[in-house]
């Protein structure tokens, strides 16, 4: 199968980094899935390779039940998580972006007499998946098209943080908690431990997260969110997106993984 052939998988949970993503790809047709899932299917730019683009919406649980939808229904190279999130520490500037190089459920634990002691889960993201987004990282064309600033967006690698909730305080229960137990979280959102964990569950299909920094998670949101940060820091995580799934499709898929599924149809066929 031809680079150009191979297809990603980009789910979004707002309509405003839908449009992100949108505003990138040429020739979209309309998929509509049998259970009423509405995918957008094109082409990174002119000639780029196919990308089936979906809004979850908000949540862990939305995100997972979508993804597996789209890992089935596409077979896809790779899916990307692309949106905004809230930054957790004064180096991570707004409009920077944040590759997840690894996911935390951080709302499992246990409650005992002295308190709730943590229990997450956690995903790391695939080694190749890596080594291609620091690529793409280091090259910097994946700012080409972007608008000048004074500050040109930089891309952080680290942990992220999903939860249920949506955080906005430094002073919080939650905020201590996180920092506590989770003070490697670069930043925290809402969807991305529910796509991991539809990878995970996939033949450990390759799941990339990014996260366009929209706010600081200490009680600004309402201000930065009314300077348009919030879109601003879409258009970042979508122009490094695609830059990334441009890369990762040149990858050769997995032969073990071809083999798997030649068995699989083998059994079926005798059954």
């Amino acid at each position: 199968m031809s680079t150009q052939d191979r297809l990603v998988v980009i789910l979004t949970a707002l309509n405003l980094e839908y449009e992100a993503v949108c505003e990138r790809l040429s020739d979209l047709t309309v998929h509509r899935h049998a259970a009423g899932t509405r995918f957008e299917v094109g082409r990174l730019g002119r000639g780029g390779c196919r990308v089936a683009l979906a809004l979850v919406g908000k949540g862990n649980h939305p995100a997972a039940v979508l993804a597996e939808r789209a890992m089935a229904e596409f077979s896809p190279a790779a899916v990307l998580f692309v949106g905004v999130a809230g930054g957790l520490w004064p180096n991570i500037r707004l409009g920077d972006v944040v590759v997840a190089s690894k996911v935390y459920a951080y709302h499992g634990g246990t409650s005992e007499n002295d308190g709730l002691r943590a229990r997450p889960k956690a995903w790391e993201i695939p080694h190749e998946a890596d080594q291609i987004a620091h690529h793409v990282a280091r090259s910097g064309r994946w700012r080409d098209g972007l608008t000048a600033e004074p500050h040109p967006a930089t891309v952080h690698f680290g942990a992220i943080a999903a939860g249920e909730v949506v955080q906005d305080s430094a002073v919080s229960e939650q905020a201590r908690w996180i920092r506590q137990h989770y003070n490697d979280a670069l930043a925290i959102e809402m969807e991305a431990a529910g796509v991991a964990q539809a990878g995970h569950l996939n033949r450990a299909l390759p799941v990339v997260v990014v996260r366009g920094i929209s706010d600081h998670a200490d009680g600004t949101k309402t201000s930065t969110d009314g300077h348009n940060w919030q879109p601003r820091a879409a258009r970042h995580a979508a122009a490094f997106a695609v830059a990334l799934a441009q890369e990762l499709v040149k990858t050769p898929p997995d032969p073990r993984n071809q083999k798997h599924r030649q068995r699989q149809e083998c059994a079926c066929a005798n059954d």
